[in-house]
């Protein structure tokens, strides 16, 4: 079957083509209600789809929006099995299409740019999550479109950056532990790299440990990544070799679940041996079993934002927005951590 054009539309409407482009791009000021209905009703009964690459031309827009998430260690896959991501880009995805934008989600090979596939896509805008060679953001800038950085510590004016306070996330977690009587506290981490996101959780995790005046022992931090696979090895280690660490702060929820299961596994009880905290409150936290206690961020409304932010950017390129938006934080307090003492005083460490 013959796919129907804008001409077959405005002969079975017995109005001009222009007419049917104002409705199309929605110029209702400039057709009567009754050819607006008509123009629908004709679409409608001949299945027409407007060509969207055709109308991007003549606007200079393409009305798409490049979504740039991590990769797997090897780069051959996206981490949507974090859920982390999937939370965030769906609201990135739900508020790019309330406004009539697309997303076209994709990873970066390692050494490669991504100014080619801005480029081929004519993409309006771009949105990025997660820390990239210095080199990858020159080359950003050379694409002359709005981009705006999700959890990124890349100091640039020319991006505008979302985020969370990381470093007091960390502390705030530490903390939590610290004022429920522990003082042993492991951390179970991904990469410590510097100025990223683990870095800044680590260093809110030394700094709690030395303002409660406690030995801060290297010992006690297992770093490797931010999975699941590595939060179970590490929770068996620590079951297994330290009976001395009676709490651990997990730098995301998923690396707290392997941890939480691989104490278990080797006859620890949570919280009653040895207490977890989270990061992020992924939509399993509540539902994992013991729930998780956790450090809440508001993860899909990040996305939101971070969508918000590069639709103004696009619509009107001399609007003045804040370089850097910091989303609060807060503990929230579920099955996975228990007091050392009635009180929960802070004991002082050597």
């Amino acid at each position: 079957m013959k796919k129907a054009t804008i001409k077959d539309v405005a002969k079975a409407a017995g109005v001009s083509t222009a007419a049917v482009s104002y409705v199309l791009n929605g110029k209702h000021d400039k057709v009567s209600k009754e050819t607006i209905e008509r123009v629908n009703q004709v679409i409608g009964d001949l299945n027409y789809i407007p060509d969207f690459s055709a109308r991007s031309l003549v606007k200079n827009q393409s009305k798409l929006i490049g979504v740039v998430i991590p990769q797997t260690e090897n780069y051959r896959q996206l981490i949507l099995e974090n859920p982390f991501y999937s939370e965030i880009i769906s609201g990135i995805e739900g508020k790019l299409r309330e406004n009539g934008y697309h997303l076209i989600l994709s990873g970066v090979n390692r050494g490669e740019s991504y100014l080619d596939l801005s480029i081929q896509r004519n993409l309006d805008g771009a949105i990025l999550m997660g820390i990239y060679p210095e080199q990858f953001y020159e080359d950003l800038k050379r694409i002359k479109i709005p981009i705006v950085l999700i959890d990124s510590y890349i100091n640039d004016s020319y991006f505008r950056r979302i985020g969370i306070d990381d470093e007091y996330g960390g502390y705030l977690a530490t903390r939590h532990l610290i004022q429920a009587g522990h003082t042993n506290i492991g951390l179970i981490t991904g990469a410590i790299r510097k100025e990223g996101v683990v870095e800044k959780r680590f260093l809110g995790y030394k700094r709690a440990i030395r303002e409660a005046n406690f030995f801060y022992n290297p010992d006690y931090v297992f770093e490797d990544s931010m999975s699941f696979e590595h939060g179970l090895a590490a929770g068996r280690e620590i079951a297994g070799k330290h009976p001395e660490i009676t709490a651990v702060f997990a730098s995301a929820d998923l690396v707290a679940f392997g941890a939480i299961k691989g104490i278990m596994e080797l006859g620890k009880k949570v919280p009653d041996d040895i207490s977890v905290i989270g990061f992020d409150d992924i939509y399993m936290a509540k539902m994992f079993v013991p729930p998780l206690t956790t450090v809440k961020q508001d993860i899909t409304e990040k996305g939101i934002m971070a969508a918000e932010q590069v639709i103004r950017l696009i619509e009107n390129a001399e609007v003045e927005l804040a370089e850097e938006m910091l989303l609060p934080l807060r503990i929230v307090e579920r099955q996975t951590v228990k007091a050392l003492t009635e009180t929960g005083a802070v004991g002082r460490g050597s």
